[in-house]
This record gives C-alpha cells, sequence and structure tokens, in this order.
C-alpha cells in the first residue's frame, strides 16, 4: 500500500482523519442533509466539511451522485498521497471500488421528480449516475485507467472485499497497480427511515456525539455514517522501482458466508472466524502475531457478541485477551459499503504508526463482549507486526483483511 485517501465524519484527507480518529473525536451530530421532522431518529455521522469542487469541476459537483463524488475525492488524495499518476495506455492499471446501494441521492431526487411532477421530467442522467457500478467507472474514467474495473457489492463487508480482491488481482499478475476502496451515501430520508424500520439505529437523539456504543453493556444501535476510503496497492517490485513510501503491506484476506439470517449473523462466531484465520493464513502468520483488530462493531445486540465469539476462535482464547481491539464506527459511523474500505485505510495507518485508535463512549464492556483487551476511549502506542481489518454485511457476508508491517528485504 502507498497511498491513502479518506472522507468521512472524521474529516476530508488521510492526515485529519487520522488526528481525528486518534484524539477518540465523535463524529455524530443532528442531521444536515434534510428536515428529520417526523422521524424517530434525527442524527447521523455526516462529511459535512466535504467540498467537491475542490476534486472535481462544478458540473460534475452538480450531476454526478454524492457517493461518486467521495470516491472520485478520495482516489486523487490516494493518488497524491502515493505520488502515482496513470502512464501510457492504462492497461496496467485497475480500479475495485465496492458500494453498498449506489447512487441514492440521484435515484432518490428523479424518483421524487417522477411522483411529484411528471414521468417525463425525469434526469437522462439518473441511471448513468445511480448504478452501483459508477464509482469505479468514474475513477476509470478520471485517471485514465483501462485494466481490470469492476464493484463488489456484498453490504457492510464489499469494502474490505475490495481491497482484498484488488491484492488478488495484482497477485495474479492482471494489473500491476489497483485503486481499491469502497464509497456510499446513505444520510437520505428514505435510507434513514428505512434503517430505523429495520430497528438497527440508535435512538439517543439527545446525546449524538456519544450515541454508537459498539461492544457496550447499553448500545442501541449504529449511526449512520458516509464516505469513501481509496488504497493505492501496487505489486511490491513496482513500488520499490519508482520509491515509493510503503506505508504496508496487504498481507492475506478471507471471506466467507453464514447462510443463516438475512440480517443477523450466526451466533456461534463461527463463519466469521473463518474469514480471519483464511485472512491469517494467507498472510502466513500465526494468529499470536495478529496485534491488533479493528472490529466491526456495529453496536448490535446481536452482532456484537457473536464478533468478539468470532475474535476468541480465530486467535485463540490466549491470543484474543491480549489483543488491542477498536471499533472506529463509533466515531465514523456505519458508512456500509465504504465502511471496510475506511476502517482498513485506519488500520493501514495504525500499523504504520504503531498507533492503535480507540473506541469511544464504551463505558461499560458487555459481559458478552469481553474476552478482548478493549483500546477504550483514547489512542495507545502499540507496536503492530501484523493488524487484521473485519467487517460483516447483511446477508452474512464475512470477510477479513491483514495488514503487516512493511520490512523491505
Amino acid at each position: 500500500m502507498t497511498g491513502i485517501g479518506v472522507v468521512c465524519a472524521l474529516g476530508v484527507g488521510r492526515q485529519e482523519v487520522w488526528a481525528n480518529a486518534l484524539a477518540g473525536t465523535p463524529g455524530g451530530g443532528p442531521i444536515r442533509a434534510f428536515d428529520t421532522g417526523g422521524f424517530d431518529v434525527t442524527m447521523a455521522c455526516e462529511a459535512t466539511s466535504f467540498d467537491a469542487e475542490r476534486f472535481v469541476d462544478r458540473r460534475v459537483a452538480r450531476r454526478a451522485d454524492r457517493a461518486t463524488l467521495f470516491a472520485l475525492a478520495a482516489a486523487h488524495m490516494a493518488a497524491e498521497d502515493a505520488d502515482f499518476r496513470v502512464e501510457g495506455d492504462g492497461h496496467e492499471v485497475g480500479s475495485v471500488f465496492a458500494t453498498g446501494t449506489g447512487g441514492n441521492t440521484v435515484r432518490d431526487e428523479n424518483h421524487r421528480t417522477m411522483l411529484e411532477r411528471s414521468p417525463d421530467r425525469i434526469s437522462p442522467f439518473a441511471i448513468p449516475h445511480s448504478m452501483g457500478n459508477v464509482p469505479a467507472a468514474q475513477i476509470a474514467m478520471d485517471m485514465g485507467i483501462r485494466g481490470p474495473v469492476f464493484a463488489p457489492v456484498t453490504a457492510c463487508a464489499a469494502g474490505t472485499d475490495a481491497i482484498g480482491t484488488a491484492a488478488a488481482v495484482i497477485r495474479r499478475g492482471d494489473a500491476d497497480v489497483i485503486v481499491a476502496g469502497g464509497t456510499d451515501a446513505m444520510v437520505t430520508p428514505f435510507w434513514l427511515a428505512a434503517f430505523t424500520a429495520l430497528r438497527v439505529l440508535s435512538h439517543r437523539n439527545e446525546d449524538p456525539a456519544h450515541a454508537a456504543r459498539p461492544f457496550d453493556a447499553h448500545r442501541d444501535g449504529f449511526l449512520i455514517g458516509e464516505g469513501s476510503a481509496a488504497l493505492i496497492l501496487e505489486d511490491a517490485d513496482r513500488a520499490r522501482a519508482r520509491g515509493a513510501t510503503i506505508i504496508c503491506e496487504l498481507a492475506g484476506y478471507g471471506s466467507s458466508a453464514d447462510a443463516h439470517h438475512i440480517t443477523d449473523p450466526d451466533p456461534t462466531g463461527r463463519s466469521q472466524a473463518r474469514a480471519m484465520r483464511w485472512a491469517i493464513r494467507e498472510a502466513g502468520i500465526e494468529p499470536s502475531e495478529i496485534d491488533y483488530v479493528n472490529a466491526h462493531g456495529g453496536a448490535s445486540q446481536p452482532g456484537d457478541p457473536s464478533e468478539i465469539t468470532a475474535i476468541r476462535l480465530a486467535l485463540g482464547d490466549d491470543v484474543a485477551a491480549r489483543t488491542a481491539v477498536s471499533a472506529t464506527k463509533s466515531m465514523h459511523g456505519h458508512c456500509m459499503g465504504a465502511t471496510g474500505a475506511i476502517e482498513g485505510a485506519l488500520t493501514a495507518m495504525a500499523v504504520q504508526a504503531g498507533r492503535v485508535p480507540p473506541t469511544i463512549s464504551l463505558t461499560e464492556v458487555d459481559p458478552e463482549c469481553e474476552g478482548v483487551d478493549h483500546v477504550r476511549d483514547a489512542a495507545r502506542d502499540v507496536p503492530l507486526r501484523a493488524a487484521l481489518s473485519t467487517n460483516n454485511g447483511l446477508g452474512g457476508h464475512n470477510a477479513a483483511v491483514v495488514f503487516r508491517a512493511w520490512e523491505d528485504a
């Protein structure tokens, strides 16, 4: 990994997001994007400081969906961070960029236009700007990428799947460089109402900054987040040859399915653990070498205990008890298809810096979530040999990636 770009409730850009993550800065607040009158939940983790016109021209900023604009911004910042640009015909460069839901703002605006005005008033750009593959495609068009370009759609595991799949594309020789990541913009009336109906959102409207409480005994759900993260992944020999600063190594990837329930995870944690073990196995390391886990930490009643169970199964109880674990969703919210990418970026930065961001608002650990070393409230200095980032999605999708500290031979 040679470059990182991030947009989320913690800020815009690698340095700002990382500083706020280490500081335990809460990203939750009252929703600004629309009037929440009549909604039971009125808060989210919005990327309020994002200005699309910093990264794209005004015409694109007006037409493109917010998720695509996040993705373009993240890709631009990652390329700048890596001092990378596509050269030649672009056939050796790819983009694997995930989304959970595609272009929600464009889709919602045009659906409203159809209902309130007339079907013939829908924009001709409604379909091109709302499809799930558009962020990946727009990155390719913006950067001149002509290698493999596609978009994993595995709900909340999609960003992690994109990172792992991108590495596989490079390893099999189909590309030398991949712009990998995920994006979503789901702070919209439909998604707020839909997630409220699903009963997975926190209702602590009076205290949005501390509403998301992964692993806490009094948790009551997550906050919807939005944003994107892009990672520049490249063949190690190529990175060395061009003198790139290497952040860390993406060493392993694993995925699995619960085949259990459309919303609830398998309470045994076995399938989640399998994805983690496969990632560790591909990395060629022992579970005892995992010094940090960036957990999914969705703050759901069934999800958090099953994830801790899975971590203990994957690492073994003795190793898990001394392994630092945190859930950064407590700060940036649940960003759906972008979640795995944002958390992957934060995990990679933790490996490079030897510092672990905390789980904030974790005041009383649920007895069912014990058995790991929770990093609470404040960042911690931890020399990291390797770290695991894991995510689970609706439908029973599980994905995990291992980042290892870079040691040039």
